[in-house]
């Protein structure tokens, strides 16, 4: 059936402080491996990054443990240690105030669907452990570049409107560039790539822009739904 509206959630620096989780990561491995070693590990992530179009902190682990073999250091074993840190961290105490609950508020217009770069193995444990999958009631869809994947976004989630909430002006512009006025856009301002002043001159400026994504919940959302077919309608914050 096709849903009146369907709210599609980013969960990086949108529902989830990541930028945090990499100043946790970053501080331990400096304090387990030392510096060297903690910024080989960053060098080859970004690399890897470079060549899949998202980041996948476990696969710059495997290519580090590679290297490391090859070159006959003595990390390659000890970095089982680093491993158990990424699978067993705290994800939900990184959530934002107010995630939960801006998930819950859109929940009672429409479903709410997380829609999420990353890769099969580690960005789903990250949306189990912070507890966003339950939140969404198991409604994840995960691929490499999501804005070139809308076709199969309404496959999955048919609707009449939708609404985009993610921390990447990049994203909601590729996005209103295939949905158009099917597509309202929130900008929540939290993160790096939020503040980065070349993004922001580079992008037109999101359809609705916010302090942090629990302000979501001060929106009425039934304004936006009366425009049925999304004819240029925005949130409209409740007076």
């Amino acid at each position: 059936m096709t849903a009146e509206v369907v709210f599609l959630l980013d969960v990086d620096n949108t529902l989830l402080d990541n930028d945090r989780v990499v100043v946790d990561l970053r501080s331990h491995l400096e304090r387990e491996f030392g510096v060297a070693s903690a910024s080989r590990y960053w060098a080859i992530f970004e690399d890897l990054r470079s060549e899949l179009g998202y980041a996948d902190y476990l696969g710059a682990l495997q290519r580090y443990r590679r290297d490391t073999e090859i070159g006959g250091g003595p990390d390659a074993q000890r970095l089982l240690l680093m491993s158990r840190f990424l699978i067993d961290y705290p994800f939900a105490e990184r959530l934002y105030p107010g995630a939960l609950a801006a998930v819950a508020h859109l929940g009672r217009f429409g479903p709410t669907v997380i829609l999420s770069d990353g890769d099969v193995v580690f960005q789903p444990r990250k949306i189990q452990r912070s507890g966003l999958w339950d939140a969404v009631a198991g409604r994840v869809l995960l691929y490499v570049h999501k804005e070139q994947m809308l076709a199969e976004v309404e496959q999955h989630y048919p609707a009449r409107q939708y609404v985009m909430v993610d921390d990447k002006l990049r994203i909601l512009a590729a996005m209103k560039t295939t949905w158009g006025e099917r597509l309202t856009t929130v900008f929540p301002r939290q993160g790096h790539y939020a503040f980065d002043p070349a993004i922001s001159a580079r992008y037109p400026p999101a359809d609705v822009t916010v302090e942090r994504v629990g302000d979501v919940t001060a929106f009425d959302v039934a304004k936006l739904l009366a425009s049925r077919a999304g004819a240029g309608a925005t949130f409209q914050e409740k007076s």
